[in-house]
């Protein structure tokens, strides 16, 4: 019995127009000035390519995957967009992965862009200057709390093999570049920014465990 197969990939324009809009946000949101920020930026860039180049263009990922489980692959047409989502296909029965797709991914998302602005808005109207109220007075890097969070949601949101192996990638990067950060500041501004490390974490909201001596031998 033939069957129809609804081809849902190839929609070039769309994964085009979805990279150009998150590029722009992220380039906005980044301001890169250093080989640093631009190693940051250019990293978070790549998973967004990989991203929506596997949801509207094509489907590496569902390709490996029906090539190494052949008839035992869950679905009968895999490349269409209906099936295209991994979580769907293999955890179809598991109680409330509806619920974490959709609305739990937008809900993370929304949650990750809002610490996102929150501390981009508070070190724009810095000056420079060390800030450490709002949501700096909880965390040090609240902007990449914010991405780790948006990392998350896309997984949830549209897993591939690609993204899944990039985003350990993008942590490591990210916890790297936020030491470098630290070093600088405290270069900067010395004893204060100590005495602020003292009361807040990297990325989490709990009480800190900063080990300063680190520092010194970087």
């Amino acid at each position: 019995m033939e069957h129809n197969m609804d081809y849902g990939y190839g929609l070039w324009p769309i994964v085009i127009g979805h990279i150009a809009i998150v590029l722009f946000v992220l380039f906005i949101i980044f301001k890169p000035k250093t080989k640093a920020d631009w190693k940051g930026l250019g990293s978070l860039s790549a998973f967004f390519v990989a991203l929506f180049t596997e949801m509207y263009g094509f489907p590496f990922s569902i390709y490996l995957l029906t090539s190494w489980l052949g008839s035992r692959y869950p679905v009968m047409d895999p490349l269409s967009h209906e099936h295209g989502h991994l979580l769907y296909v293999f955890l179809e029965d598991v109680p409330g992965i509806s619920y974490l797709v959709h609305p739990g991914s937008n809900i993370l998302l929304l949650i990750g862009v809002i610490i996102i602005a929150k501390g981009w808005k508070l070190i724009h109207k810095g000056n420079g200057q060390l800030v450490t109220d709002g949501i700096y007075s909880r965390i040090r890097h609240p902007q990449y709390t914010g991405f780790f969070i948006v990392i998350i949601s896309f997984l949830i949101q549209w897993p591939t093999i690609t993204t899944i192996v990039m985003a350990p990638i993008l942590f490591i990067i990210y916890i790297r570049l936020a030491k470098k950060e630290e070093k600088k500041m405290i270069e900067e501004f010395g004893e204060e920014y100590i005495e602020y490390m003292n009361y807040t974490n990297r990325f989490l909201p709990w009480p800190a465990q900063t080990e300063i001596n680190h520092y010194e031998n970087m």
